[in-house]
């Protein structure tokens, strides 16, 4: 896995374990666009979700990591944003599946879901798992059409 600009970014549900992730990606050799959040403190998650989507399309980054209590309203956000194919993962399998079939180039992890075991492994596998083309192109290439 060669070393890429990733983008993270949570709410406050997620700020525990974004920060144990961006710990995992700088060990990996990554560089990394923090986005915040800065702490706990209560915030809107459609605003974090927003920025990292734009990192995406602006080419800042070329993958992203969203954290929230389920990770569901973050990867809604950001998936308003035509380049960007975010993914609630919950495992290895998951994580895996995204990018081989659906070129997943964000994920989303739910902090009230899954443990941080469990988060770091879906991370590495993310990062790892190349899309398979093929006969999934097409229907990725639908993905990002207005």
């Amino acid at each position: 896995m060669s070393a890429q600009t990733i983008a993270i970014a949570s709410d406050h549900a997620g700020f525990d374990l974004k920060e144990l992730l961006k710990g995992e990606l700088r060990a990996a050799g990554h560089q990394i666009v923090d986005l915040g959040t800065a702490s706990a403190a209560s915030v809107d998650y459609p605003d974090f979700g927003s920025a990292l989507a734009r990192e995406i399309r602006d080419g800042r980054a070329g993958r992203g990591v969203l954290v929230c209590g389920t990770g569901i309203g973050i990867a809604i956000a950001a998936n308003r944003e035509p380049a960007v194919r975010a993914a609630v993962v919950h495992d290895s399998t998951s994580a895996r599946l995204a990018r081989q079939h659906n070129d997943a180039n964000v994920i989303a992890l739910g902090a009230r879901l899954v443990g941080s075991e469990v988060a770091k492994d879906c991370l590495r596998v993310f990062l790892e798992t190349p899309f398979e083309g093929g006969r999934h192109a097409p229907r990725v290439a639908k993905l990002s059409t207005r």
